[in-house]
């Protein structure tokens, strides 16, 4: 009777762990097609980041048909960390000068982003000091230009009551500058913005230089001294007549440090080895920022980028962490399995012998 049982526990054994060996098997397949899906919160639709972040998505795509970046817009800066935060969004789209907190980890510092200040020929407006009593357009409430334009004036010393600032969205402002409904329009935006290009064939309209970079930098340390390059809108009329004097700050994306580290490390490889097919549908990226290990201010990277920039290519044990994973169950079940049917031969053989020896003592006994 316990014969029985063993052998039949010891066989229940074996089959069971054949069976986990193909689930394991199944779902290692099931993982090595499953397609990951992201969503980046970028900006409005009519500006950089809401760009920036489809020229991305198609580009990932079409270099890893296992990861979908779907884009959508928002408002400002803050709603995006918010999203990505809340798990609402797994990439973002921010300014360096953001406030992140610890789970949030960057994975690559992006274009710049300059402070302009374009304003109407017959304003009156030689240099940020002269927009007290002039009506400027600003980007909407909460947006990244929109808050900077008041660390600009705090810095400068405007008069708050004796400037008229207008938030607008971004077609708007531009079409009250072009058509001289605003004296000025404030923007933190990428060099050669198509729109800003626009906006700039415009003779009646110029830049103003914004000097004191180093000095905006001890209030606040994610700015960069930065220039606009004469001719940089226009060249056979230089538009920019002279390079102009300039401070800006980084595009950078986000993400939440939970995210898969091997997603993570194909975004920021393909970002960085396919920069030629990014430029493509958007040019800005040509200006993307290689990693180096300084410091960069409230933000700490990914592991998963960090895995790229260091290396170039991820950790074995991170490459093959679900094929190491399942090999060490198979392993363990297959030892499991070999030792459950050692047993039960071993116990056979026993019981074998047990027989022979009283058939042995039968044999003796008759012929006593």
């Amino acid at each position: 009777m316990k014969e029985s049982i063993f052998r039949k526990s010891s066989i229940f054994a074996a089959l069971g762990s054949i069976f986990l060996i193909i689930i394991f098997a199944i779902l290692l397949f099931q993982d090595n097609k499953r397609v990951h899906t992201l969503v980046l919160v970028t900006g409005q639709k009519e500006g950089q980041y809401y760009a920036f972040g489809q020229a991305l998505s198609k580009v990932v795509h079409n270099h890893n048909h296992r990861i979908k970046i779907e884009v959508i817009e928002s408002n400002d800066p803050q709603e995006n960390l918010e999203l990505l935060q809340g798990k609402k969004a797994e990439l973002a789209l921010v300014q360096s000068d953001t406030i992140v907190n610890n789970s949030t980890k960057a994975i690559a510092f992006l274009f710049p982003e300059v402070f302009h200040l374009m304003v109407r020929q017959d304003a009156g407006i030689n240099d940020i000091s002269d927009i007290e009593g002039k009506r400027i357009a600003l980007m909407s409430k909460g947006s990244g230009s929109y808050n900077m334009f008041w660390r600009l004036q705090e810095h400068y010393q405007l008069d708050v009551e004796q400037i008229k600032t207008i938030p607008l969205p971004i077609t708007e402002a531009h079409q009250a500058l072009e058509d001289g409904e605003v004296d000025g329009l404030f923007r933190v935006v990428s060099l050669e913005n198509p729109a800003v290009i626009q906006l700039l064939r415009n003779p009646q309209i110029k830049i103003i230089p914004i000097d004191q970079g180093a000095a905006l930098r001890l209030e606040l340390p994610a700015l960069e001294v930065m220039s606009i390059p004469k001719g940089s809108y226009h060249g056979a009329s230089p538009t920019p007549a002279e390079d102009l004097p300039a401070v800006g700050v980084r595009a950078v994306l986000i993400t939440n440090k939970k995210i898969s580290r091997e997603v993570i490390f194909e975004i920021t490889r393909i970002l960085y080895e396919a920069r030629n097919e990014l430029v493509q549908e958007f040019i800005q990226a040509a200006m993307i920022e290689q990693w180096d290990e300084s410091p960069h201010l409230g933000f700490t990277f990914h592991p998963g980028a960090l895995d790229y920039y260091n290396k170039g290519n991820p950790s074995f044990i991170v490459e093959y962490a679900e094929a190491i994973g399942l090999c060490l169950s198979v392993s363990m079940l297959l030892i499991s399995s070999v030792w459950q049917l050692r047993s039960w031969f071993t116990g056979k053989q026993k019981n074998r012998a047990d027989l022979y020896n009283l058939q042995l003592l039968k044999i003796i006994d008759s012929i006593q």
